[in-house]
């Protein structure tokens, strides 16, 4: 039989967040309203990925290849995201991550409360 096969992994982008489906069935995913760090690396594969991450450090990692316009639009709605950074981290991609955005406004965590 001749046809596509199954992809390694597949992304939905939507205003609430981005979500990477793995072909093992595991899922990453990330609220847009918690993202405080958007990362650009290079892979063994060759493919360009993009980290982004939590205060907690979970994050979601998503490949260039599995991304469309809405990604790169979505991305832009991040406070202050430059897209003349991620431009050149992109061009200039290796071995090691660069950072391309910080949140001007990391959340704070959650006060303790002692509860009777």
């Amino acid at each position: 039989m001749n046809g596509n096969s199954m992809p390694d992994s597949y992304v939905y982008v939507t205003e609430e967040g981005v979500t990477r489906h793995y072909a093992d069935g595991s899922v990453d995913a990330l609220a847009w309203e918690d993202v405080i760090e958007v990362r650009v690396a290079g892979d063994p594969d060759s493919d360009i990925l993009y980290i982004l991450l939590d205060r907690r450090g979970q994050g979601c990692v998503v490949p260039r290849s599995a991304t469309d316009t809405t990604f790169l639009a979505r991305l832009r709605h991040l406070p202050d995201f430059d897209l003349d950074r991620l431009g050149e981290a992109v061009g200039a991609t290796r071995d090691d991550y660069v950072v391309v955005w910080r949140s001007p406004e990391p959340p704070s965590t959650l006060p303790d409360f002692d509860y009777d």
